[in-house]
């Protein structure tokens, strides 16, 4: 399945792609920029600087977005007014992805700006405001989202070379982690998402390809993106029947890989599931 090149190159390090009908259709992030940017029906782009750094954002039930700056959370209003919450930490370690869980909690994971092993956190921002530690040791927290049914969760911690998965309920939060599915190859898988049937569909970093895999963890298939570095992916549409992929530039030379840094589009015949939103 090959995916098409919907956009030009317009950011830099684009990450967390999220359709909502509350925005009327896809948002996503230019990470380092500290930009959300959104999709137009005319294929137009427009950008919006909340911060810093940007890594990820969710709809709240109220309207407006849950965010996650660099070193903690900010909420959004309805006007688009955005409130930081506090710093969570100090030193060269940021927000890197998250999502909400089937209780309207917003999760996000960490890393370190060097990659340093085991200094990464998984944090949880609860609907009253407050902050928990929900995993430690992490390196590059990266996709989280939840089985159809909210029993399961799929992690990546991209240096581990594995999509991981835990048992989920409100009160216990992740417990049992295991290995779900080592990825072959050397690659690194990065965002996540997952379908209405169950499926895995997980970013390859240095692949140029996402990757589904079916509830076993077997791998059913594969969409190549004319981009290597993958970061993320999410079902949008009307229907939710069509999957978008986000890609990065960082780290690259000027003029390798040309179309990093685009947003691309396929139809996977399968389709997804509505975004859980945050209930704060």
């Amino acid at each position: 399945m090959q995916a098409e090149q919907i956009t030009d190159p317009v950011a830099h390090h684009a990450e967390g792609p999220v359709w909502s009908p509350r925005w009327g259709g896809l948002r996503w992030v230019d990470m380092v920029a500290g930009d959300v940017l959104s999709l137009a029906p005319d294929g137009s782009v427009t950008r919006r600087h909340v911060g810093t750094v940007v890594a990820a954002l969710r709809p709240r039930t109220r309207g407006g977005a849950v965010l996650a700056l660099e070193r903690g959370f900010a909420l959004e209003d309805a006007d688009g007014t955005v409130t930081p919450l506090r710093d969570l930490w100090s030193g060269p370690v940021r927000m890197n992805e998250g999502g909400c869980d089937p209780d309207g909690r917003f999760w996000c994971g960490s890393m370190a700006y060097d990659q340093s092993e085991g200094a990464a956190s998984l944090y949880r921002l609860d609907p009253d405001g407050s902050t928990s530690v929900q995993l430690t040791g992490v390196t590059i927290s990266n996709g989280l989202e939840w089985s159809p049914d909210g029993a399961l969760a799929y992690y990546n911690d991209t240096q581990t070379g594995r999509v991981d998965v835990f048992d989920y309920d409100r009160e216990s939060g992740l417990t049992g982690r295991r290995p779900f599915v080592q990825v072959g190859d050397g690659g690194h898988p990065d965002g996540l998402t997952v379908d209405a049937e169950g499926g895995v569909w997980t970013a390859i970093f240095d692949q140029g390809a996402v990757h589904r895999y079916d509830r076993a963890g077997r791998l059913d298939e594969v969409v190549e993106v004319d981009a290597r570095q993958v970061t993320a992916c999410t079902f949008g549409g009307p229907a939710l029947d069509e999957l978008y992929v986000t890609t990065s530039r960082e780290g690259l030379d000027e003029g390798d890989d040309p179309l990093a840094g685009s947003l691309f589009r396929v139809s996977p015949g399968v389709r997804g599931l509505p975004v859980r939103e945050f209930t704060g």
